[in-house]
């Protein structure tokens, strides 16, 4: 029976998916799923594979949240200050 981080990285190895996405194969919450990605980017490493991210970017602006490495979704634009995000996407390569 595989461990919920081993079924992370199986999912991340087939699809580049969302927090949300992953939460709802794996059945727990968003939040956990951040952390999880922390450890597992981490253990991957080990491996000489990286967890890749596809930024979040701004739905009323376009602004592209490039240079951040956190794995939760921002909060706000710093650009237009609206809270409508696209939330980062994550695959393993």
């Amino acid at each position: 029976m595989p461990t919920l981080r081993q079924k992370i990285i199986s999912l991340l190895s087939e699809a580049e998916m969302s927090a949300r996405e992953i939460s709802g194969e794996v059945g727990i919450s968003e939040k956990e799923v951040s952390e999880h990605l922390a450890h597992i980017a981490r253990s991957v490493a080990s491996q000489d594979q990286k967890v890749v991210i596809t930024p979040a970017n701004c739905l009323a602006c376009g602004y592209v949240f490039e240079d951040r490495k956190r794995f939760t979704r921002p909060g706000r634009c710093p650009h237009c200050k609206k809270s409508h995000i696209q939330s980062p996407r994550f695959r393993i390569s």
